[in-house]
């Protein structure tokens, strides 16, 4: 993996930090609460240690992977553990740990990937277009490398965020999010941004 400077990580610490605000406003929206999601250290990691740095690779997670297209390929992989699941879903009406609520945490990964990768869009002049997304209930390893090693892709890197998610009335939660471009993308966000 390349070697950034400080000032490179710093300004992709701030394109992190928008995304997550932005991704903050539209969760609020869908929950019909307010919701503050800290980013205390946006990590840039070589593949192997991103998987590390998540967790054990046999937790049990939610996982909501959705690729997105237009001038950089990336994937946008949001986790949620069985904890999150619980403060998240009955504010959507939904029982946790049921098939609903499998499409319920989609859904709201949905809403905070793409929310998040349109802020990155705006910021950096890139046309980014989500996809569908696709979600499954699994080991943390299993989801990660189902992710990370699809067939054909080429990625030397992986911007990692673990946030701090609270919603008002006290409910706290922690979701991991992984921006993960093709090989190249970093180098990209970084040229746009100013900061080749």
């Amino acid at each position: 993996m390349t070697t950034y400077s400080d000032l490179q990580i710093d300004a992709l610490r701030e394109l992190a930090n928008i995304g997550s605000g932005t991704a903050a406003t539209a969760l609020s929206g869908m929950l019909g609460a307010p919701v503050d999601i800290s980013v205390p250290n946006p990590l840039l990691l070589p593949l192997n240690e991103a998987v590390e740095a998540v967790g054990p690779v046999d937790s049990e997670v939610t996982g909501v992977a959705i690729g997105i297209v237009g001038d950089m390929e990336a994937t946008v992989l949001m986790l949620f553990t069985p904890e999150t699941s619980e403060v998240l879903c009955p504010m959507l009406g939904v029982e946790a740990h049921t098939e609903i609520a499998l499409s319920a945490m989609q859904e709201i990964g949905n809403v905070l990937g793409a929310s998040y990768t349109g802020a990155l869009g705006m910021m950096t002049g890139l046309e980014l277009e989500p996809v569908p997304p696709q979600a499954a209930h699994d080991m943390l390893g299993a989801i990660v490398a189902s992710v990370l090693l699809a067939p054909g892709e080429d990625r030397d890197a992986v911007l990692l965020l673990d946030s701090d998610l609270s919603v008002e009335g006290g409910a706290e939660c922690s979701p991991s999010f992984m921006f993960i471009p093709s090989a190249g993308g970093v180098d990209e966000l970084l040229t746009r941004l100013g900061m080749a």
